[in-house]
């Protein structure tokens, strides 16, 4: 089985994705780690992020493993730092690379391999379009800024909400237009107001969903 979640920043894919591989007995993979993760190793190396050809040369000669929200490139760890505000302006730019997108879309096919839930942004138009299932989670602004300053809180970051608002909606905005792989929907997608739900409320939608299909 292949559950695809995709949504935007903040708007709570990779938090019920998780629980929903849980619930199925499946795999959990973010594939925005694995962009997260070549733009970390880029920014340690000194890698121009807009330098396409570097960039993707670094995605195309390195092995990620995804789990849960841990990351890895070939077999060492990256998670610690591996949501630093430091990469925040980068991750868009290098995300938008067609040549890594392909790179890191081979690796997610091959991860997806026997079953997986896989979050991201385009999981279900480009890295499985024959997904079994597809849901695309929404959120208004307002409610991705708390929830990401929430996260920022929780690893003892300060927040200036201000800020975080427009960084949230630079990356949308950056994610809804890009050229390649746009975030956007599937047609064969559920999408779901994530607004005033829960991650178990949303986790039990996406179950209850699951279920009532054979």
């Amino acid at each position: 089985m292949i559950v695809a979640i995709d949504g935007g920043v903040a708007s709570g894919k990779s938090a019920a994705g998780k629980r929903v591989a849980g619930a199925l007995g499946l795999p959990f993979v973010d594939s925005g780690l694995m962009y997260r993760a070549v733009t970390k190793m880029a920014a340690e190396r000194g890698i121009d992020p807009d330098d396409a050809g570097a960039v993707t040369q670094l995605a195309r000669s390195t092995e990620l493993k995804v789990d849960g929200e841990r990351v890895w490139a070939d077999g060492v760890e990256l998670t610690d730092g591996i949501f630093d505000a430091d990469h925040m302006e980068a991750l868009p730019r290098v995300s938008a690379i067609p040549d890594v997108r392909e790179a890191l879309v081979a690796q997610q096919k091959r991860l997806g391999q026997g079953g997986v839930v896989m979050a991201g942004r385009d999981i279900g138009t480009v890295v499985f379009p024959n997904a079994d299932y597809k849901f695309f989670l929404t959120a208004s602004l307002e409610e991705k800024v708390r929830r990401r300053a929430a996260q920022y809180e929780k690893r003892g970051e300060h927040v200036n909400e201000d800020t975080m608002r427009k960084e949230v909606e630079a990356r949308d905005r950056v994610d809804t237009e890009r050229a390649v792989a746009p975030l956007r929907p599937a047609g064969d997608a559920i999408v779901i107001d994530t607004d005033d739900l829960t991650v178990d409320q949303v986790v039990d939608t996406i179950l209850a969903l699951i279920n009532e299909r054979p």
